[in-house]
Parts: C-alpha cells; sequence; structure tokens
C-alpha cells in the first residue's frame, strides 16, 4: 500500500461550494491537553513536522495507541451529521526496517466503522491523515465541494502558512516538550465566499517526541460572528487507553 502520507499530497482541482443552513449556538469545545507557551528549539517547517518525521520509530511493537474522537457541528438541519464521540485504534506490529511499523487500524466502532489501513513499513504515524482525510471527507459534502480542492488548500497552508510554537503538554501528570501548529487555510481563499463562515477554520496540531507516535492533539474548529459553532472536531491522544 502506498504510504498514507504521499496520500495527502494530491494536485489542486476544481471547486464548487454550496450554501450552508442557519446556526446554532454550540457548547464549549472538548479538553485537549494542556498546553502552555515554552522557549527552546527554532521551529521546524509544519509540513515536515506533521507528515516527514518518523514519529512511530518511538512506539514499542506489540502495543496500541488509543485517539478519541470528537465531532459536533452547530449548523442546523445537522448536514455534518450528529454529534460523533469515538476512537481510532492503531495496533503497531514490526515493520522491515528498526524505525517503521506494520499498523492495523480500527477506526471507530459500530455503525460509525471507516474502513482503513492496514499499513506496511510506515516511519510515520498514519493517524494524523486518517484524521484529515475524514474531515475533508465531511467538509466537502457539506459544502458541495471537491475534495481534492480542499486537501490542496490544507496541504499549501501547513507548507507555507502555519505558524509553529513551541510549548509544553502535561501528560499523565508530567511536563513534556512540545509543538503548536495553527493554521487557517481558506482565509484568503479564492472561494472563500463560497464557504459560508467555514472559511475561518482553524486547524490547531500539539506534538512531542516524548509521546508515543508524537501526536498529542488535532483540532478543527469554525464559528459564526456570534459564537455558534458550525464545527468542532477534534482528535485527542489516550496514554491510558491501551
Amino acid at each position: 500500500m502506498k504510504p498514507v502520507h504521499v496520500a495527502f499530497a494530491l494536485s489542486l482541482a476544481g471547486s464548487s461550494l454550496a450554501g450552508l443552513p442557519a446556526l446554532a449556538q454550540g457548547t464549549p469545545p472538548a479538553d485537549a491537553p494542556a498546553v502552555t507557551k515554552a522557549n527552546t528549539a527554532t521551529p521546524p517547517n509544519a509540513s515536515d513536522l506533521l507528515f516527514e518525521e518518523p514519529q512511530m520509530k518511538n512506539v514499542a511493537p506489540g502495543s496500541t495507541l488509543t485517539y478519541s474522537y470528537l465531532r459536533r457541528s452547530g449548523i442546523s438541519k445537522g448536514p455534518f451529521g450528529p454529534t460523533m464521540d469515538d476512537q481510532i485504534k492503531l495496533t503497531i506490529e514490526p515493520g522491515a526496517a528498526p524505525e517503521k511499523r506494520n499498523i492495523r487500524v480500527q477506526m471507530f466502532s459500530g455503525a460509525n466503522r471507516f474502513p482503513a489501513g492496514p499499513f506496511e513499513d510506515m516511519p510515520g504515524n498514519p493517524v494524523m491523515t486518517l484524521f484529515l482525510e475524514h474531515h475533508l471527507i465531511d467538509l466537502a459534502k457539506v459544502l458541495s465541494a471537491n475534495p481534492r480542492y480542499i486537501k490542496n488548500g490544507i496541504r499549501k497552508a501547513l507548507r507555507d502558512n502555519a505558524t509553529v510554537t513551541a510549548t509544553t503538554a502535561t501528560v499523565k501528570g508530567q511536563t513534556v516538550d512540545a509543538w503548536r501548529v495553527e493554521v487557517q487555510p481558506f482565509l484568503d481563499d479564492k472561494m472563500k465566499d463560497r464557504m459560508r463562515g467555514l472559511e475561518n477554520l482553524k486547524y490547531t496540531f500539539v506534538t512531542s517526541p516524548a509521546v508515543p507516535g508524537e501526536l498529542l492533539s488535532i483540532e478543527a474548529q469554525s464559528k459564526n460572528a456570534e459564537g455558534g459553532e458550525l464545527l468542532q472536531e477534534n482528535l485527542n491522544y489516550d496514554p491510558n487507553a491501551g
């Protein structure tokens, strides 16, 4: 199978965006790992940090990585569907080289189950791209947009316009060095007027080499001018699950 990181690198394509229904007030977002600003090394490029690093090298074969997932929206008539609260699990086995892993995926459960993997000889953590691929499928459906256009916008913004900040994160009561990546890919997009408020989507990633698989959290968030929740989508590493 082609590495999942490569799958996210698709070319620019056309787009056709439709309007969204009226909004309702949302509830506060779910808690993510506690993160505070710190001063450490020179920030890396966001795209390299998220998609080019060998994040799986610190994951022991035979272990399981578990990530909690939440998606909700205050848009009336529920174009994103009902609130979804589930998990993604990665079962890790040895790969062909010491820094690579074979990975089996359980992406959600029951009626939410989404086919993914398995992945062979992966140096990077596929959960980052699995989250983004699933996210853009839903977003493209809601906007009647070409998913490749959305994908390309996110990819380009991570490469060229993201802010990377040194931070610390609290994991199981311990403070670890981390990076916080923030980007808003569609603020200046030529099609933003057709996104009906979702052009302010903000993506936040928190990573740390001290954590197995390096990913601590992903958040995709958009609100309207009155604070109504268009979309709140979170993925959080669960260090207490196996």
